[in-house]
């Protein structure tokens, strides 16, 4: 298959996900049978495709074969990490946010997604530590918290309240 015909296919699978048809992106992506050069680039829409479909374990799969091709992509180890948290491996989601950190330590959704693993993980001290440079870098997470379950070990924790208040947060 032609590079051209790859990259159609490709593109083709990226309209089917924006179109939230992630099964018609898999059969659309199926259709190639050497990536080539555009591996990195197939194995991420099947990636995000299986992560749409809630298929956490082929998803994290797929982004582990992103990962292989560009460990410092900020959008696989997001993927990695997401799919960790929810085929419950918190101490793996967390060790892909704090390797995201060493290379994207200016990116807040960082910071931000290492506070969620820490607090779902009912790690109150680090969870707030993140938590705290997060809000630092971008106080737009504020408005995310209230209903973001990641915080539910620790929503009712003293400490918890008091940075958000220390942040600006009517709590």
């Amino acid at each position: 298959m032609s590079d051209h015909r790859i990259i159609r296919r490709l593109s083709a699978a990226e309209g089917y996900l924006a179109l939230d048809l992630p099964q018609r992106a898999l059969e659309e992506l199926q259709g190639v049978a050497d990536p080539g050069p555009q591996g990195f680039a197939w194995h991420l829409l099947r990636a995000e495709s299986f992560r749409a479909l809630s298929r956490w374990s082929d998803a994290l799969e797929e982004f582990r074969r992103c990962y292989e091709r560009e460990p410092r992509n900020l959008g696989v180890l997001l993927g990695l990490a997401w799919c960790y948290k929810r085929i419950d491996q918190l101490p793996q989601a967390i060790a892909v946010m704090l390797e995201a950190y060493q290379s994207h330590a200016d990116v807040p959704v960082v910071l931000y997604n290492i506070a969620c693993y820490y607090a779902l993980d009912g790690q109150k001290q680090p969870a707030l530590s993140w938590l705290g440079r997060a809000l630092r870098k971008d106080r737009d997470f504020l408005r995310l918290i209230p209903s973001e379950t990641d915080f539910n070990p620790i929503r009712h924790d003293p400490d918890f309240h008091r940075l958000l208040e220390l942040a600006g947060a009517n709590v």
